[in-house]
């Protein structure tokens, strides 16, 4: 028969499966809260890339906002230098000044099929200014 040992050697195979058990629940502990950091990791960057994809949006339609402004800006610009030449007319008429009146409903009427662009410059109040297209 084969002594058995009940000293140290069993007392160190003890303290090894103790100590064993123990890190290896440590390590599934630190597994579990990995996952979970993953997890929010993932979280935080799908939220950036939404807030990403949000704002390059909102980037856009404020450039076409501000397209259209501009468009709406010059049609309000042209519109008024049509008015100015309108009263120019009717003051060229009330004072019974036909060449000026001519010449005035020419531009007015050049402007309006497409043949000449107002310049949109600040013109003294009462004169239209206009350009014609060559």
């Amino acid at each position: 028969m084969v002594p058995i040992r009940n000293g140290r050697g069993a007392a160190r195979s003890k303290n090894r499966k103790l100590r064993d058990s123990k890190l290896t629940r440590s390590m599934k502990r630190i597994r579990a809260d990995m996952v979970k950091i993953n997890e929010g990791q993932e979280r935080i960057r799908a939220g950036q890339k939404e807030a990403r994809e949000k704002f390059e949006e909102i980037s856009k339609e404020t450039a076409k906002l501000k397209e259209e402004t501009n468009i709406i800006s010059k049609q309000s610009a042209a519109n008024q230098v049509r008015l100015d030449l309108m009263l120019q007319i009717v003051k060229a008429r009330s004072e019974n000044d036909a060449p000026k009146d001519a010449a005035l409903t020419q531009i007015l009427r050049a402007l309006i099929n497409g043949e000449a662009e107002p310049e949109l410059k600040q013109a003294p109040r009462g004169e239209a200014r206009t350009r014609l297209i060559t």
